[in-house]
């Protein structure tokens, strides 16, 4: 059994630290308080039980909690005094240094919480290690300094989550849809150099990976580009390319019919496009930011954005090639083709793609048999889109998240025009659900007050990250600021006029709605007994940001949070705080926003009908998944499940698993198992346990991670049962 230090090092559970510990306070007080060496003994090995039973490794300020309550079981209150004043003595002294240590232990790769804080970086190399470092520091920083003391006090105790105070320090914002189009049409500046309008297609792919890592270095969320703003240099190349075919012609002294000439170019065009494509998927696969991690960027294949039928058409050929390069995947160091992370691949299911008898049918067909094999692309819905976003003119809107799963809200310029290349979020602060609920025991009465109390709270902590960007010139990020990914301000402008009047978005995060609901009424939110309870939660935290966008023309959206390492924080919080509580808090995770819980039996049909409802009251982003096996031989399947996702909800996508190890070739599920109190990754076919000899691809938060994941989220992924 494990156990994991202050510093986020892992050891090996020792009874004798335990006894040891509890005979030193107990030898400190009176003789007639003290407790046997017996009794001593006991509470040693419940505490040992009681960590054995949580399925994970324990910190060791839970196992310490863990021991002042035995020691209070047996009576020994004088002795529990003795206990709790030398762990305070204890911590005043660690706070002198506890950064240094945690910085400290990241450089000697002994960080467990590190390593497994994102599933897409790698923490071993450099570049991950010095961003992580910069990262203890803005959160030292952070907690000290910048943020008011309920805030923080707030977010240690898991009550609220302030996502990325590892970059609060700076003024970096959360995620964005890069404006591509204004970038490659009207021309950029990347660290100080010019680029004009590129002259070919495979130039135009070129520059936009160099716009995507540029990005990427300047903000800490995801972002989205469109393969629409690419399309028109297909024909661009096109008409170079015939120049060049009708040249070699003539050099030759040959005549060829005009068909024979078509066919010659686009031959040589569809090379070109493959070749673009490719440095799109292996630059993005390949580069690293600043943060140490390949650019979180989203590819977003929209037919219905084209122009014209020529564009829409050339778009089709770029969409059909990304499609078949990522079903190939890319080589690992072994030489086997595997699943990448990135970038992230969204297929808008419309009109045209949609019905066997649509014209651009083959290319759904093409991406049903990706996702089978490689898990995207995911998709979203034209038809409920342009129903549900809807803008103040009364028109409704299709467009891509913003990295995983964060919406923009529908923004009309003044012009009156829609946009939403050039937008961007300010923030995420998540409320845990679960804890107000367990705050108020039960009673409706104080369970209102509660969430009201911790709302505002939220309330206060957005209006902080929206102030620390206040006053951002836009010289901190001239890419964004002010060479047209954002936006095309002056030097010495301030980016203030974007923060407000929903240009920009800020979110209130949510999560842990099922085991709210199941603590207040009993019964998961899936039961119709249950459902409208959940869903007044919702409508109440839509209010709420109503309320604020009112009181300071900001745009707060509700959004369904991505938890990755927060989901085992918010946890481990719970069980601190209202300890074990069957199924509520007897897991080392809490749901994902309005999520149906990962154990719950349901079939994929009603998963994704039932979520639609949620999701629509999280305009601030969200995605529903359905959990599935081996879909490779049943394309069919994955179709049929498709066309409902068209019919019923705005966004989607198919769990499968991708895995290969690396010992033995084996290129099915790698398992998880327990072992020594520990989940662990294990080849099925020949037992393999070192995870930097395997390749694990699984989507746990929208997007696909493939660097592993904290206990809490592994024992997650493990509990999972399939929907189809």
């Amino acid at each position: 059994m494990k156990i994991i230090k202050r510093n986020g090092t892992e050891a090996t559970f020792d009874i004798s630290k335990i006894i040891i510990a509890v005979t030193k306070a107990n030898d400190s007080v009176a003789v007639e308080y003290r407790m046997t060496p017996n009794q001593i003994r006991r509470i040693a090995e419940n505490v040992t039980n009681n960590c054995d039973a949580l399925g994970r490794a324990a910190t060791v300020e839970e196992v310490q909690d863990m021991v002042e309550q035995q020691i209070m079981a047996h009576g020994a209150y004088e002795v529990a005094k003795c206990y709790i004043r030398y762990r305070y003595t204890r911590q005043l002294i660690r706070q002198s240094h506890s950064t240094d240590d945690k910085i400290l232990s990241l450089i000697n790769c002994e960080n467990e919480e590190a390593k497994q804080e994102n599933s897409n970086k790698n923490p071993v190399i450099n570049s991950t290690q010095r961003d992580y470092m910069a990262g203890e520091v803005s959160k030292d920083l952070s907690e000290r300094v910048l943020l008011p003391q309920d805030v923080v006090d707030a977010h240690n105790e898991g009550i609220i989550h302030f996502h990325d105070m590892d970059y609060y320090a700076q003024r970096m914002h959360n995620c964005d849809l890069v404006n591509l189009e204004d970038m490659l049409q009207n021309g950029t500046v990347i660290t100080g150099t010019g680029i004009e309008k590129p002259h070919s297609f495979s130039t135009a792919c070129n520059i936009a990976t160099q716009i995507i890592a540029q990005v990427a270095s300047n903000q800490y969320g995801g972002q989205s580009i469109s393969l629409t703003h690419l399309a028109p240099f297909v024909n661009v190349s096109r008409e170079k390319i015939r120049t060049d075919v009708e040249r070699e012609l003539e050099l030759i002294g040959t005549e060829v019919s005009d068909e024979t000439k078509h066919q010659l170019v686009e031959t040589r065009l569809k090379d070109e496009i493959k070749k673009g494509v490719q440095t799109i998927q292996y630059q993005v696969v390949t580069l690293m930011t600043t943060n140490g991690q390949a650019p979180f960027v989203t590819v977003f294949m929209y037919l219905g954005e084209a122009r014209n039928e020529r564009e829409r058409a050339d778009l089709a050929m770029i969409i059909e090639e990304v499609l078949n390069q990522r079903y190939r995947g890319v080589k690992n160091e072994s030489g086997v083709w595997v699943t990448p992370a990135f970038p992230k691949l969204i297929y808008v299911l419309e009109e045209d793609n949609i019905h066997e008898d649509s014209k651009y049918y083959y290319l759904t067909k093409l991406a049903a048999k990706v996702t089978a094999k490689r898990m995207v692309p995911d998709y979203i819905s034209e038809k409920k889109m342009l129903e549900l976003k809807v803008d103040k003119n009364g028109e409704g809107h299709c467009y891509t998240c913003m990295g995983c799963r964060s919406f923009l809200t529908p923004y009309v310029d003044e012009n009156g025009k829609p946009k939403y290349y050039g937008r961007f979020n300010q923030g995420v602060v998540t409320i845990n659900l679960p804890d107000v609920a367990l705050s108020s025991h039960g009673d409706f009465e104080e369970f209102w007050k509660i969430f009201d109390e911790r709302l505002e709270l939220c309330h206060k902590a957005l209006m902080c990250r929206h102030n620390r960007l206040k006053g951002t010139p836009s010289d901190v990020a001239p890419i964004l600021w002010q060479h047209g990914a954002l936006a095309r301000l002056q030097k010495g402008e301030t980016i203030d006029k974007l923060l407000y009047g929903g240009y920009s978005t800020i979110s209130l995060g949510y999560a842990g709605l099922y085991e709210c609901v199941k603590y207040m009424t009993g019964k998961s939110h899936t039961d119709p007994a249950a459902t409208p309870f959940a869903l007044e939660v919702m409508e109440h935290m839509n209010a709420a940001c109503r309320k604020w966008k009112a009181q300071h023309n900001i745009d707060f959206s509700l959004y369904g949070t991505p938890l990755e390492s927060t989901t085992y924080k918010f946890a481990k919080c719970l069980q601190k705080r209202f300890g074990i509580i069957p199924g509520i808090t007897d897991k080392g995770y809490i749901t994902n926003s309005y999520h149906v819980h990962v154990t719950e039996e349901i079939n994929a049909f009603d998963k994704l009908k039932f979520e639609a409802e949620f999701q629509h009251l999280s305009p601030g982003g969200a995605i529903s998944y359905i959990e599935v096996p081996n879909m490779q031989d049943n394309i069919e399947a994955v179709l049929q499940v498709m066309k409902f996702i068209y019919d019923n909800i705005i966004y989607a996508e198919l769990n499968t698993k991708s895995d290969y190890c690396q010992v033995c070739g084996y290129d099915g599920e790698i398992q998880i198992e327990e072992e020594d109190g520990k989940l662990i990754w294990v080849c099925p076919n020949c037992g393999n346990k070192d995870q930097t000899k395997m390749n694990v691809a699984r989507r746990t938060c929208g997007y696909i991670g493939t660097q592993f994941w904290n206990q809490g989220r592994t024992q997650e992924i493990k509990d999972r049962v399939l929907h189809l």
